[in-house]
């Protein structure tokens, strides 16, 4: 069967967050775009963010924003002057979805459903006069002298003098993101930075962890410490911290997953993290509470009952091979001491996180010092624009890796149709 060819403005490759708001972008220049995914509908992984809900970006200023992109996040303050999380919020206000914020600055539609969100990307695409070409992968790029010239579906080619490549990475396969961008933007000259998992659960073979012992419990805003081979902390991180059958999961836990594969991918068999139950309290000021809590005829389980949960409790007393029926008052201030530094700095060790595959964002992607920061275009082929995930940029979670979606998406877009010479200027 011969290919049908067609002939565009913008070529957009990938339809999530950062693909729609590429197309979105360049088609209010007034440019003739296509936007060209794999799957059959739009949207697919961002339906699944924030357990359904899509924490759609966050409200706090661009500094702290970037703060929280551990990956590469200054490379990001050129695209955020150009279009910033402010300007996320006022876009999807304007297009009939009011957002609302809760703990931590995260903002999410006030219906509470990820469809809002992907239904008012996918009308404003249509109100645009997007060409949209579902269930099509592209297999290659066209390129001629240095030039994207279009690109090679499986079904059909399509030309144009800018493509945008918003590929996603290989987190969640299952959603399209199968690393296709990869390829393809090394047969365009690029560098790719090794891959690992990120925003990914904690795998542990601790006894205590392959036993169950804590199995379910769920600590507050507890810190967590990643050490380094000589014992110096790399990154702490306060959140909320679960654990589960297989180790440690929860905000605090998948903010320290990239820091750890770094450190795992450097040779070292396990890396231990450090919990700390009352991040607010020094070492000394546990030491003299539990001293005051101790003074009394009660069993120790009893007296230091209102630290916190019972099965923790009960556990870090076996820990530190104190009788938990015991009077409190006949503990001495050397074992007070050591419980004091289970309840400040337990050892648990780290071997894997889960796979890229199982893991929220994926890390590494498109060497940045190849990407011009303003526009990001490739310095290596003229025309040709990469965004998001597919990029050597990984967030927090907390609306982070989503914003950076939708700004480098935006920009992208924006500066694709920098070659039109005849603009409609439509605005948002």
């Amino acid at each position: 069967m011969t290919k049908t060819e067609k002939n565009f403005d913008v070529l957009v490759v990938g339809g999530g967050p950062s693909g729609m708001m590429a197309a979105i972008s360049a088609a209010q220049q007034g440019a003739r775009v296509a936007l060209i995914d794999k799957n059959k509908k739009v949207g697919k992984k961002l339906l699944m963010t924030g357990g359904g809900r899509c924490n759609v970006t966050n409200a706090r200023s661009v500094d702290e924003i970037l703060s929280n992109v551990p990956g590469n996040g200054r490379f990001l303050y050129s695209a955020f002057s150009q279009f910033s999380n402010l300007d996320i919020i006022d876009f999807f206000e304007r297009n009939g979805v009011p957002l609302k914020e809760e703990d931590h600055g995260r903002m999410f539609p006030v219906t509470n459903k990820s469809k809002t969100i992907v239904d008012a990307l996918f009308n404003k695409l249509l109100s645009l006069h997007v060409s949209y070409f579902p269930n099509q992968a592209v297999t290659d790029l066209l390129l001629e002298d240095g030039k994207v010239q279009g690109v090679v579906t499986d079904q059909e080619t399509f030309h144009a003098p800018s493509v945008v490549l918003s590929t996603g990475g290989r987190a969640y396969p299952s959603t399209g993101s199968t690393g296709d961008g990869y390829r393809l933007a090394r047969t365009a000259g690029h560098t790719i930075s090794p891959l690992y998992a990120t925003e990914s659960a904690l795998l542990s073979d601790d006894s205590f962890i392959q036993n169950k012992s804590l199995q379910g419990i769920s600590l507050r805003e507890v810190q967590l410490s990643v050490l380094n081979g000589k014992g110096k902390t790399v990154i702490a991180h306060q959140h909320d911290l679960l654990f589960t059958h297989f180790g440690l999961s929860g905000p605090a836990a998948l903010r320290c997953s990239s820091f750890i594969n770094q450190l795992l991918s450097k040779g070292q068999a396990s890396v231990t993290v450090h919990l700390d139950q009352f991040p607010d309290q020094s070492l000394a000021q546990l030491t003299d509470k539990l001293t005051k809590l101790s003074a009394t005829d009660k069993s120790v389980k009893n007296a230091l009952a209102p630290l916190t949960q019972e099965r923790i409790l009960l556990f870090l007393l076996a820990f530190n091979k104190i009788e938990s029926n015991l009077p409190a008052k006949s503990l001495s201030p050397q074992q007070l001491q050591h419980l004091a530094e289970s309840f400040k700095a337990f050892p648990i060790n780290i071997q894997h996180t889960f796979p890229i595959e199982k893991s929220f964002v994926t890390g590494g992607g498109v060497t940045l010092k190849e990407i011009n920061p303003k526009t990001l275009e490739s310095k290596k082929t003229a025309g040709l624009f990469m965004t998001g995930e597919l990029l050597d940029i990984n967030g927090y979670t907390g609306g982070y890796n989503i914003t950076c979606a939708f700004v480098t998406g935006y920009v992208a877009g924006l500066h694709a149709t920098d070659q039109i010479s005849e603009l409609r200027g439509l605005s948002v």
